[in-house]
């Protein structure tokens, strides 16, 4: 499976590294949104969209998001049992629409747990940034 994530979000860097130690049969490849030839690698998918919420490209073609990724990426490396509970009924739901306020304040709810700010050397004038 492929996931594509936020390069910029301390808490989402945090997560690719934990999963990349725990990926002993390189089952997933770990690709940053932010990489500056992301769209050349990756032109038929929408940046913005990506940008959003996490996505993942499973071996099959299917493009899974949000807390799906997540259960599926950690399963993949052994561990999807801590997850599973978020993808059942009746806590999805209400997961997912957590999940959805994070993503959309991702940055300040990273800066808030880790102390870090948004990671980038090329970031908008006015963001918050690690410079």
């Amino acid at each position: 499976m492929i996931i594509f994530y936020d390069g910029y979000c301390p808490l989402c860097i945090a997560e690719m590294r934990h999963l990349a130690k725990r990926d002993k049969h390189n089952k997933l490849t770990l690709v940053d949104i932010q990489s500056p030839d992301f769209s050349i690698r990756y032109p038929a998918l929408d940046w913005h969209a990506l940008n959003a919420r996490i996505h993942g490209l499973r071996d099959d073609g299917t493009l899974i998001t949000g807390l799906d990724v997540t259960h599926e990426a950690w399963k993949a490396v052994g561990v999807g049992w801590l997850y599973a509970p978020l993808r059942w009924p009746l806590i999805r739901h209400v997961a997912d629409a957590f999940y959805n306020v994070f993503a959309k304040h991702r940055y300040t709810i990273s800066y808030l747990l880790t102390g870090k700010k948004r990671q980038c050397d090329r970031c908008i004038p006015g963001e918050p940034n690690e410079k």
